[in-house]
This record gives structure tokens, sequence and C-alpha cells, in this order.
């Protein structure tokens, strides 16, 4: 399977809480919602294309919970039947329970095990959120995909997808897009480092 990570950011790389002000407060964290003011019926129609092309899901502790919290309950959306009802891991050393099922809690050497799961047969496995297991992943050079959604706003606090010090990565642009309510799209696919050169220097 590739391994697809799909983020919703702000302008300033924050991830955390983009759906809703009680989404995840952790840190005292005091502005959720801050995506859904720019959803519109494109964007959501990209994103349940992409949905379409999952055979499993992969997330981090807190994230999965929030999931599992919610999905089972809204059996009425056009999503629902597909994550409720794909193989679900979740990459976690202190959970101990697991309920919405069908899910397989990864704990230990989260990279062999995702190793592991990216030789099985399937299409896309992937990741929604979960920030923090996004940042490992790309460091050990795992994801095929990024798939960040920017939304055009700034909210000075929170989680951010790439840390200060944290790994370099190289990216290609595969596409970009925007949507009418203005969310910009990215699809990138990591290269390995980065390159570095001087601008106007001779070849």
């Amino acid at each position: 399977m590739k391994l697809v990570v799909q983020e919703f950011l702000t302008l300033d790389g924050v991830s955390q809480e983009p759906g809703a002000p009680d989404e995840d407060t952790s840190g005292g964290f005091t502005r959720g919602g801050w995506f859904v003011p720019y959803l519109d019926e494109e964007f959501e129609r990209l994103a349940g294309t992409w949905l379409g092309e999952a055979d499993a899901f992969l997330f981090g502790r807190r994230t999965y919970r929030n999931f599992a919290r919610d999905w089972p309950k809204m059996t009425d959306h056009p999503s629902a039947r597909i994550l409720n009802g794909l193989p679900k891991y979740v990459a976690s050393d202190t959970l101990t329970e697991a309920d919405w099922n069908p899910t397989t809690i990864l704990s230990g050497d989260i990279v062999a095990r995702v190793t592991e799961l990216k030789r099985r047969p399937g299409r896309e496995l992937q990741v929604h959120g979960s920030a923090r297991l996004a940042q490992s992943l790309l460091a050990a050079g795992l994801i095929d995909t990024l798939r960040l959604v920017v939304a055009p706003v700034v909210v000075g606090q929170g989680r951010r997808l790439f840390l200060e010090g944290g790994a370099p990565a190289g990216l290609r642009l595969v596409s970009h897009r925007t949507t009418p309510g203005g969310l910009s799209v990215h699809i990138l696919e990591p290269t390995g480092r980065p390159e570095y050169g001087t601008y106007g220097a001779d070849a």
C-alpha cells in the first residue's frame, strides 16, 4: 500500500483541532474549528474521492480517539461506511483497548510495523491528522504522498505539523488547486533530503 498523509493546516502551520472548538484542547488550545469556515462543496467532493482510494487507515492515539468517538454515530454521513468499515491501525504504546472495529493497536517499533503494513497488498494506507505520527513517518522516509490543505487563516498558537528542529525533507509538487472557499490544496511527494544552492551562482 502507498502511505498517504492528509493534513489540514493554517497559514502558520498549525494542524491542531481544525474541525471543532472541542476537538482537541490539549495544551490549552482555544482556537479550534478554524478549518470549517472555508469548507465548500468542491472540497468535500475532492475529500470523498480521496477517501475512496483508501484500503486502510493509520492513526495516532489522540486522533484515533476523536474519530472513534464520533464516526460510529455518523451513520448517515457519506464517508461513514468507509471509515467505519475498513481496517484501522492505531500507533500507541499506552492504548490497551480499541473498540472502533476493525482496529489493530501497533506498539513498539512503529517504523517497522508501518513498513510491514506498506508491504501488504492494497491501494492507500491513509493517515488523517495525527501530526506527531506524520512527523515520525516523514523522518523515516515512509510517506509516499502528502496531501496538505491550507486554510487562509493564522491562529497564532497550537501544534504544528512541521516542528522547529524537525527532519529536513525535499518535496516535489505533483498538483495544486484552490477551492471556491479559499482552501489551497497541495499534493506533494517526498524526494529525500532537500537540495541547497546559491541564487545567481554560476553553473
